[in-house]
């Protein structure tokens, strides 16, 4: 049994479930997130003595933590993750790149990550305002997340930095990113349709055009130590699909197509790529609108 078994199925009766349930459940989910905080600023003790252990050590916090996640996805609220394309190998480096509506999309990645033997490994490239907060920001900084400002001339420098870092150290990795740059509102898609019509391209449905230069820089920057390129195509059904509403167990069901390209089978220059993931956003289009019927 699990707690979507138990949910209500509307009415006055919901009202109360989620009013009672809901603080509960972020509690559960997110006070083990400070105490991982705690653990990782004692980290800083090993980091004079072995970069290689404050690595090692900072992994095995995040696999506790995302770990922790993905299991109460699965066995507490009851999550099914419908899967469809390419099977994804155990432990492969991957640069991973998804579609991005709602922070829920982020444990979706981590509960396909956690059956991956990859969880731990996940490094992000996030805004980077978010490292300025507590819990999710701070133990992304400890492991060595990219934060990037979202203009070239002030990110390209730390991707260089960051990139050679994990080259040196022969880091297991998923490079997480969302191309869109940003969470999918009605406004955020109309401007993005706008922007395209400008630019004489077909406006997409459902998702936003992408930024590509991070895109681009991962590809080029890491061609030497991922194996392939993962493209996640996330659907969820009609209805509320926030990250509390996925930490509470509502969210009952999200579809996940992937889609595995060979490093060795991707376009070299930056305007192959920059076509390569245009292509992959509006094949993302299509196979949302097919998920939703229309």
């Amino acid at each position: 049994m699990t707690i979507s078994s138990l949910r209500p199925s509307g009415g006055l009766a919901l009202k109360l479930w989620h009013l009672i349930w809901t603080p509960v459940a972020l509690f559960l989910a997110f006070f083990p997130l400070g105490l991982i905080n705690l653990a990782q600023f004692l980290s800083l003790l090993l980091l004079p003595l072995s970069r290689r252990a404050y690595r090692a050590y900072n992994r095995r916090l995040a696999a506790a933590i995302w770990g922790y996640w993905a299991w109460g996805m699965d066995r507490v609220n009851g999550l099914r993750i419908e899967l469809s394309g390419d099977s994804l190998p155990l432990e492969e480096d991957a640069i991973v790149i998804a579609n991005h509506q709602t922070m829920s999309d982020v444990i979706v990645i981590l509960c396909i990550a956690f059956t991956k033997g990859r969880v731990g490994d996940c490094k992000w490239m996030v805004k980077d305002g978010l490292k300025y907060v507590p819990g999710i920001g701070w133990g992304m900084l400890f492991l060595d997340s990219l934060f990037l400002k979202r203009t070239w001339a002030d990110d390209a420098e730390q991707i260089r930095q960051t990139f050679s870092r994990y080259l040196a150290a022969k880091v297991p990795l998923w490079l997480v990113s969302f191309p869109e740059g940003t969470r999918l509102t009605a406004a955020k898609l109309e401007a993005s349709r706008a922007y395209a019509v400008k630019s004489g391209v077909t406006p997409p449905k459902h998702v936003m055009l992408p930024r590509p230069k991070g895109f681009a820089a991962s590809v080029q920057g890491l061609r030497s130590h991922v194996r392939a390129v993962y493209s996640l195509t996330i659907t969820y059904d009609p209805g509320p699909h926030s990250l509390v509403a996925i930490v509470r167990g509502d969210i009952q069901r999200v579809r996940l197509h992937v889609r595995r390209v060979e490093i060795s089978s991707m376009p070299h220059s930056e305007a192959e790529l920059v076509a390569w993931l245009n292509a992959d956003f509006y094949r993302k289009d299509a196979l949302i609108a097919a998920n939703l019927g229309g």
